[in-house]
């Protein structure tokens, strides 16, 4: 899944290449992917782009007319065209869920691969009627994202910090692969419990989650869409490296597996050696 830096990539990289063109036609070929219908999607044909911003890991494209707000999901991605092909879109026959064309003959895909779709795409007046976007917690690179205001989220919380990392209404942006690592840097566990941590540990976090973040955002600067996976899994320390060497310590990084879902972690340098179990299968090791 893009998190916010690859989304932030996808965002610089659209921005650059978008602002000031129009619109020609949009061509859905995923009916499931659209999520909206007032106003309708053809409403952006000939809207003039005037910018593309982030929320979260949502992807604003605004207009004229509306915004076009996308969300890329677990395996959702964009493919951009210098020349858009002219071939046209047989929905149930392809990965693409929607083809946007532009006014002077580039565009994109958004593509989804697998059987589970969850990818979204949104045309509104505001980016706040977007159900996702208007419950996000504050942007973790936000400059307006101190220390202090971090304590104060994890205040009282009963949750592993793994979880409320990932959570979209307390923190913005942050996913699977990037808590991983933020954990692993601030040599921490997963299953930690958000209230317990004393200020030393929110401060190793919270440096941890600002250093991971904008390393990533400066790695995925610049680079075009085809490229950011594999900037994102070449900076990853633990996160899909089951199996392979600490970077840091050298013992083997190991896994716990969820539903839909892993985690990947070091038991020294997280746990004090200590292995983590699944909790579907017996009693968390804190």
């Amino acid at each position: 899944m893009p998190e916010m830096p690859e989304v932030q990539g996808l965002v610089a990289f659209l921005d650059e290449r978008v602002t000031g063109l129009q619109i020609t036609r949009t061509s859905v070929a995923a009916i499931a992917a659209l999520k909206t219908y007032d106003p309708p999607i053809e409403a952006l044909r000939g809207a003039s782009i005037t910018g593309v911003t982030r929320h979260g890991k949502f992807i604003d494209v605004s207009t004229d007319a509306a915004h076009l707000v996308f969300h890329l999901a677990k395996a959702g991605w964009l493919r951009w065209y210098d020349a858009l092909p002219s071939t046209i879109i047989k929905p149930g026959r392809t990965p693409i869920a929607l083809r946007v064309a532009l006014s002077d003959g580039s565009g994109f895909d958004l593509t989804e691969a697998g059987t589970k779709k969850s990818l979204a795409v949104y045309v509104v007046r505001e980016p706040a009627a977007v159900p996702g976007i208007a419950r996000l917690g504050p942007d973790p690179l936000d400059p307006a994202f101190t220390r202090d205001a971090f304590a104060a989220l994890l205040t009282g919380r009963r949750t592993q910090i793994k979880g409320l990392l990932r959570d979209q209404a307390v923190i913005a942006g942050i996913g699977n692969a990037y808590s991983d690592e933020i954990l692993h840097v601030a040599k921490m566990s997963p299953y930690a419990l958000a209230a317990h941590l004393d200020d030393e540990a929110i401060d190793r976090l919270y440096a941890a989650m600002i250093e991971t973040l904008r390393d990533a955002e400066a790695a995925a600067s610049g680079k075009p869409p085809a490229d950011l996976k594999d900037a994102k899994r070449r900076g990853m320390r633990v996160h899909g490296r089951r199996g392979e060497a600490c970077p840091v310590c050298g013992d083997t990084v190991r896994s716990v597996f969820f539903a839909d879902n892993s985690l990947e972690y070091c038991p020294t340098c997280q746990t004090g050696g200590k292995l983590l179990t699944d909790r579907r299968l017996s009693r968390l090791l804190k």
